[in-house]
């Protein structure tokens, strides 16, 4: 049985190869895709070069040949420290994806001789199956290939990809009928017709989406990434021009030395945003790590980082906001028909409908004593999210109903309306009435018509889920509006939608409804997201910003969404905005303590190689910093030592919470703001006490 493992985050697994990958980045071909941290990479090489030179010409420098080498050794340890955080964001990635890739293994399948008839099955490797082809898996037999099961019912130990030890059912028909390769099956059999050639299944594509370090640079990060070369850019030319301006001073005031070019350098890379600029691609990584580790499959860093910004979530009623497991629970006949019948019509319609919801319909009927009838020449219409109806087309010499040919149909109250209307009939009132009560109970109500007649309703019950209320309350906090998506009349789903607390609702949706109702929100420049599991969900997934689609569903769903959730649990919708947001929390805030921490250098490092030249900056030295060498190697190995410090933030997130953006803002820049302006100062005097005690300086 497979377990989710969780790794600690310095554990040995990761750091080792961590700390080697940190190495190997020091590569110009990796570095330079970091512009902050390349300037640091020349800065480096410059220390490096201008300590060689003093160890040969020692006055040529300006500083002692150790102090050079101190300064050189702390800037390479800022490079190795922001490579480590990637190299440890990548390997917590890798290792997910690893743990994927020892699930992939060759397996022996049964597959179907062509042409499909005769019931002969041939023995051949999943390496050879290709997309069409027809399958036999029997019990504790592994599934070859990602397909869709078009016979059989059985019981499939799913662990392998979701990590739930609870086996699933996977049946022919309906959304539940996706199998994923590498599954096996505890009980039963099926006939499954693979959807995918090897190499294109859904666990390869999986271990290719957690590959992290191969991910694309998102909109935001690009964008923050441009602010931070520009700051880096002024922060260079201003450090630039201190050199000329400090052989001025020197010969206008006759005294003091020029400022040497390690301690230019020092400035400057204390300056310019390291902090942010080292940990920015290990927070991308991160995000998507921790997608992965709820259990849902983010195709991009694009994705996740849309999943902050959503302000529109469309929610499927059944399965997300209730329980979902609605069942029958009375027939209501229209006036002049018998409960026996009803239940009879409404049997005989349900008998080949494999929903949960039919096969209820079924059980409540045969309960009150209804049996099943034999008939022959049976035509079966299934359900469709057009019709909104199902049922069976009786001819006259297999129907026990009546003498003539009958159509038997059931469905949403309004679709069968319209179908008896377009046959001539109409509604009774006071069946159109009972439909309202039962929809303003909260039910759902389901017509059953014989030919033009209405004969009843059918009533489903369903419950909605406990807590959900709170959960939108939350994201109403968040500035999310929450919409649900039902096919139940209005009624219904006004009653619910009152239950649950959505802001809003869609009711009666077709494919078509939910596809226009979000292209509508998108015009007036909303971010969407929604989940989905079905064949008819995939046009509205493919138009949704954010597209969570169910491991469970069909192989359509999951190609149109930009994730997959492979607990299948359609409220992970709320958790996947949820950290879409930490997401970009924990770069705003690494960003805002980034350019706050360059006050506290500015006291340190400016007074130090000015003051030679002009005493009075020695006001400046509020920190009391034992000497000016000992100021600037304070404040370069703080400006190293932080990034480690802000490693663990960086991989694990700034937590969420669900309040309004100006309490966020408020809270942020009191922690992070506020702290990028006192930790400075308390970290370059400890670290200036340190070198001073151990003689350093």
């Amino acid at each position: 049985m497979h377990t989710k493992t969780s790794l600690s985050l310095f554990d040995a697994q990761l750091a080792k190869p961590a700390l080697r990958a940190a190495v190997t980045k020091l590569s110009p071909r990796v570095q330079w895709r970091n512009p902050v941290m390349f300037i640091v990479y020349i800065g480096s090489i410059l220390t490096t070069v201008l300590w060689v030179h003093s160890l040969s010409f020692p006055g040529d420098t300006g500083m002692p040949p150790a102090f050079v080498l101190a300064i050189s050794v702390w800037l390479w340890f800022t490079v190795l420290f922001a490579n480590f955080a990637e190299a440890l964001a990548e390997g917590r990635s890798k290792a997910q994806a690893a743990s994927l890739r020892g699930l992939r293994k060759d397996t022996w399948a049964k597959k179907m001789a062509e042409p499909f008839h005769g019931g002969k099955w041939l023995p051949v490797k999943s390496t050879d199956l290709h997309r069409g082809d027809v399958v036999l898996v029997e019990t504790h037999d592994v599934i070859p290939l990602d397909g869709e099961v078009i016979e059989g019912v059985a019981s499939v130990d799913e662990s392998a990809i979701t990590g739930e030890s609870a086996p699933v059912v996977r049946e022919s028909g309906g959304d539940f009928s996706a199998v994923t390769g590498g599954t096996r099956v505890l009980s039963d059999w099926l006939v499954v017709r693979i959807s995918v050639n090897p190499g294109e299944s859904f666990l390869d594509r999986m271990i290719g989406m957690v590959e992290a370090a191969k991910r694309q640079k998102t909109p935001n990060e690009i964008a923050l990434t441009i602010l931070l070369v520009a700051l880096t850019m002024v922060f260079l030319v201003v450090t630039a021009t201190l050199l000329p301006y400090s052989v001025f001073s020197v010969g206008a005031a006759g005294a003091g030395t020029v400022v040497s070019l390690t301690a230019l350098v020092a400035l400057l890379v204390c300056l310019i945003p390291t902090t942010i600029g080292g940990l920015l691609s290990a927070v991308g990584v991160a995000g998507m790590s921790r997608m992965m580790q709820a259990n849902v499959i983010a195709t991009s860093g694009r994705a996740v980082e849309a999943a902050g910004d959503v302000d529109v979530l469309l929610l499927d009623k059944t399965g997300t906001i209730t329980h979902g497991s609605r069942q029958a629970s009375a027939f209501i006949a229209a006036p002049g028909v018998s409960q026996e019948r009803l239940a009879r019509a409404a049997l005989l319609a349900s008998l080949a409908d494999e929903t949960p919801e039919g096969r209820s319909i079924v059980e409540l009927a045969r309960r009150g004593g209804t049996a099943d009838a034999p008939v022959e020449s049976v035509h079966v219409v299934p359900f469709t999210a057009q019709t909104r109806m199902s049922g069976v087309d009786l001819p006259a010499a297999s129907n026990s109903l009546d003498a003539h040919p009958i159509v038997l149909r059931k469905g949403a109250v309004d679709a069968v309306r319209r179908h008896v209307e377009a046959l001539g009939g109409t509604m009774p009132a006071a069946l159109a009435n009972a439909s309202d009560a039962v929809a303003r109970r909260g039910s759902t109500p389901l017509a059953v018509a014989e030919g033009e007649r209405v004969l009843g309703v059918v009533e489903l019950k369903d419950i909605v889920k406990t807590g959900i209320r709170e959960r939108f309350n939350e994201l109403r906090r968040m500035g999310i509006k929450t919409v649900m998506i039902t096919g139940d009349n209005k009624l219904t789903a006004a009653a619910i939608a009152a239950e649950a607390g959505v802001d809003d609702f869609l009711a009666e949706a077709t494919p078509e409804d939910k596809l226009a109702l979000i292209r509508r929100y998108q015009a007036d420049g909303r971010l969407v997201a929604m989940t989905g599991d079905g064949t008819n969900d995939a046009p509205a997934l493919a138009q949704a910003d954010v597209a969570v689609a169910m491991g469970s569903g069909t192989q359509a769903a999951k190609e149109a969404g930009n994730m997959v959730d492979l607990d299948s649990n359609p409220t992970k919708l709320l958790e996947v905005v949820e950290t879409g947001k930490a997401l970009l929390m924990t770069r705003g805030s690494l960003t805002t303590f980034s350019i706050a921490n360059d006050v506290a250098k500015y006291f340190a490092i400016i007074p130090a190689i000015f003051i030679s030249t002009y005493p009075q900056l020695g006001a400046l030295n509020v920190m009391r910093l034992a000497s000016p060498s000992s100021a600037i190697l304070s404040a370069v190995i703080f400006n190293a030592v932080v990034i480690v410090f802000l490693i663990p933030l960086a991989l694990k997130g700034v937590r969420y919470r669900p309040v309004g953006a100006a309490s966020l803002l408020r809270r942020n820049l009191a922690i992070y703001g506020l702290g990028g302006l006192l930790v400075p100062f308390i970290g370059i005097k400890l670290i200036d006490w340190l070198l001073v005690a151990i003689g350093l300086v």
